[in-house]
C-alpha cells in the first residue's frame, strides 16, 4: 500500500482487515462494521467479507474466492475508458489460482492494457490443500507470464523486498505499460479459521512461527539502531490503545433498525 496513492482503488478478498487498515480506513469505522454497527462503513451490513470504502481508496473486500479479481479488472476497465487517472491493485490468494476466473481476468486485462496489479499471496495452503498438490505452475507469477505480462516472484515474508517489488510494478502500470503480476511467497501461521481443522503437527507450527516477518524485521530495525527496546515497547503501547479506542468507538454506536434491512441493497 506504501507504493499507492489516494487516486488508486485496491480490492482484496474476505481477508480484509489488513489491507483496508494499510490503505487508511479508519479503525473505529473499521471495527463497528466486524461488529455489525451503524458507524461502520458500511452500516454494519458488510462485515468482514465485504466491506468496503472507496473514499479511503480500499474499492473493497469480497469473499468468493476469485469473484474479487473480475471485479477488480472492471474497476480497472472503467478507469481505462473514462481516462481518470489512478490504478487498481488487486490482493488474492493461491487458492483463486486454480479458478477460471483469474485466466479470464488476466486475458482482458493483457488484452486491453489495462491499469492493474495483479498481487497473489501464496501462503502454500487453499484451506488445508498444499499449493503443490493443486496448482501445476512451478511458480504462480508464471500465470501472468503466460498472457505476456511482467511478472515477479518475491520472498513475501522480507518487508523490503516485498515494498521494492511493489513500487516497480505500480511505476510500470502508472507509466501506461499495462497490468503487472506479482507472487508472493509467504506462510500461514494458524488454520483457516475457528473451524477449520488444523493439519499440520505442532513441530511444523512451530518452525513456521520462527520464521514471522514482523518478529525478523523488528531484529532487522533493532541491528540497524533503528529501534530500541524503549522504541518496540512504544510501538505495542501505541497499537493497544489504538485498538481499545477502536473497540470503544464500535462499541458505543447502535446496531441497525429492522427497517434498514433491505436498504443498501441492490
Amino acid at each position: 500500500c506504501s507504493a499507492l496513492t489516494d487516486a488508486d482503488q485496491l480490492l482484496t478478498g474476505g481477508r480484509s482487515i489488513g489491507p483496508a487498515l494499510a490503505r487508511g480506513v479508519e479503525p473505529g469505522r473499521a471495527m463497528a462494521e466486524l461488529l455489525g454497527r451503524t458507524d461502520g462503513i458500511n452500516r454494519g451490513k458488510a462485515g468482514r467479507g465485504h466491506m468496503s470504502d472507496p473514499a479511503s481508496g480500499f474499492f473493497g473486500a469480497h469473499a468468493v474466492v476469485g469473484g474479487n479479481i473480475t471485479i477488480a479488472v472492471g474497476v480497472a476497465l472503467e478507469r481505462h475508458l473514462s481516462g481518470k487517472s489512478g490504478i487498481v491493485a488487486i490482493l488474492f490468494g493461491d487458492g483463486a489460482c486454480g479458478g477460471g476466473s483469474l485466466h479470464e481476468a488476466l486475458n482482458i486485462a493483457a488484452s486491453w492494457r489495462l491499469p492493474i496489479l495483479f498481487v497473489c499471496n501464496n501462503n502454500q495452503l487453499s484451506v488445508s490443500t498444499p499449493r503443490a498438490l493443486a496448482l501445476a505452475p512451478r511458480k504462480l507469477s508464471d500465470l501472468g507470464l503466460a498472457y505476456g505480462i511482467p511478472s515477479r516472484t518475491v520472498d513475501g515474508l522480507d518487508l523490503d523486498a516485498v515494498a521494492d517489488a511493489a513500487s516497480t510494478a505500480v511505476a510500470s502500470v502508472r507509466a501506461g505499460q499495462g497490468p503487472s503480476f506479482l507472487e508472493f511467497t509467504s506462510l500461514r501461521l494458524a488454520s483457516h479459521s475457528t473451524t477449520a481443522r488444523e493439519t499440520r503437527s505442532r513441530a511444523e507450527l512451530a518452525a513456521l512461527w520462527a520464521q514471522c516477518p514482523i518478529a525478523s524485521y523488528q531484529k532487522a530495525l533493532t541491528a540497524r539502531g533503528f529501534l530500541n527496546a524503549d522504541g518496540i515497547a512504544e510501538l505495542r503501547r501505541s497499537v493497544d490503545a489504538a485498538v481499545a479506542s477502536a473497540v470503544a468507538f464500535a462499541d458505543a454506536s447502535p446496531y441497525p433498525q429492522p427497517a434498514e434491512a433491505l436498504t443498501d441493497v441492490w
